[in-house]
């Protein structure tokens, strides 16, 4: 018996491996930098939650309006939604919503141009889709949301805060917790989103 000696690995199967690697971690800001520069300034209204719990570290946690479940029932579209997960409701009833597979488009509406306010005005979640709509009018987007068993995410729920700026931005949660603060979002042609600015009551923190 012959021992063989082994043949070295060609060069592409050692460098096309982390050359594919190198392009997914490249893909993620590459799209977060088109979104920002391309995308359409949208206003999303946040819900009301006690104070202390956003400010976590050195991010901030928010949820929204249209991340509730109720809010989205209520709208054009929802029956077409699949729902492949149980969930209870409020009552403690089993319910199918929405799974964690489950993408949907959420259209939402720019309020009337009443001149210019501070804070911005919300936009308006007027239908949902399970797919991705052809034609908007031109006061409308879509939103790409994920179902999350009881509610909604759209990648825009934690942010990081520069630490030159969370004192203020926690007092500034503090004191104005009676009115839930908006975020201006950039939003693409497919629907992904990019956060751009926090406004509390009439102050704006960006991101």
């Amino acid at each position: 018996m012959t021992a063989t000696t082994g043949r070295p690995l060609p060069g592409w199967r050692l460098w096309l491996p982390l050359a594919f690697q190198i392009v997914l971690v490249a893909a993620v800001p590459a799209q977060a930098i088109y979104t920002q520069l391309l995308g359409r300034a949208v206003i999303l209204q946040t819900v009301p939650v006690d104070p202390y719990s956003l400010m976590q570290g050195y991010s901030v946690t928010l949820s929204y309006d249209i991340s509730n479940l109720d809010t989205l029932k209520r709208l054009p579209g929802w029956q077409d939604i699949p729902k492949t997960a149980n969930a209870m409701t409020s009552r403690g009833s089993p319910e199918r919503v929405p799974g964690p597979e489950t993408t949907f488009y959420i259209i939402l509406e720019a309020p009337p141009q009443t001149g210019t306010r501070t804070p911005p005005q919300a936009w308006k979640p007027v239908a949902i889709r399970s797919e991705q709509p052809k034609s908007l009018a031109a006061n409308q987007v879509a939103l790409k949301g994920q179902g999350n068993h009881w509610n909604v995410l759209y990648g825009l729920e934690t942010y990081y805060i520069p630490e030159e700026v969370r004192f203020e931005l926690n007092e500034a949660l503090r004191l104005g917790s009676k009115q839930a603060p908006v975020v201006e979002i950039k939003v693409d042609k497919q629907g992904h989103a990019v956060p751009v600015r926090l406004w509390v009551k009439n102050r704006e923190y960006r991101f």
